[in-house]
């Protein structure tokens, strides 16, 4: 005696029932310190950047320095207040930093990637307009150690055949 059923489904039809539930995205919190302020790290090349934000008039102070005195260079100022200008927050904020090692290129891109990830600690909404730009991805490139047998990491010496 056969038992007679529905045929069983194949192919795709079979796991369009199995699909699993899709899940949300994370949901982001203000984190505030207990003098209202956001904090981050930043970091870039050799340059390691503490970044406090707290609600002001747009000051920026690195390492107890103006900024105007620490980057002389008026491209390393465009490039530490990039998150501030792309989220619209110039004038809003108070940027107080400390940052030590690598250079002066290295330090801006570390107060910059400190300081977008301490605006999305005070401001989570923040995160989808900052995100986009690559300012809350850390740059990985650093210094490639130097190789024995070699001049530096990958130069050779002068090669004489006598």
């Amino acid at each position: 005696m056969t038992d007679v059923t529905a045929p069983e489904a194949t192919g795709f039809d079979a796991l369009k029932g199995l699909g699993t539930t899709a899940e949300a995205a994370p949901e982001y919190v203000q984190k505030l310190d207990a003098q209202g302020r956001a904090y981050s790290t930043g970091k870039r090349k050799n340059a390691i950047a503490r970044v406090w934000v707290k609600p002001g008039t747009g000051k920026f102070t690195i390492n107890g320095k103006d900024q105007l005195q620490y980057f002389a260079r008026e491209i390393l100022r465009m490039m530490i207040a990039q998150p501030l200008v792309v989220t619209g927050r110039e004038t809003q904020f108070d940027v107080v930093c400390t940052v030590e090692g690598s250079g002066l290129s290295g330090q801006a891109g570390a107060i910059r990637h400190g300081l977008s990830h301490a605006l999305t600690h005070y401001e989570p909404a923040l995160r989808p307009v900052l995100k986009p730009h690559g300012f809350l991805t850390r740059d990985s490139r650093v210094v490639e150690r130097k190789k024995y047998g070699r001049a530096k990491a990958r130069k050779s010496f002068q090669f004489s055949k006598r």
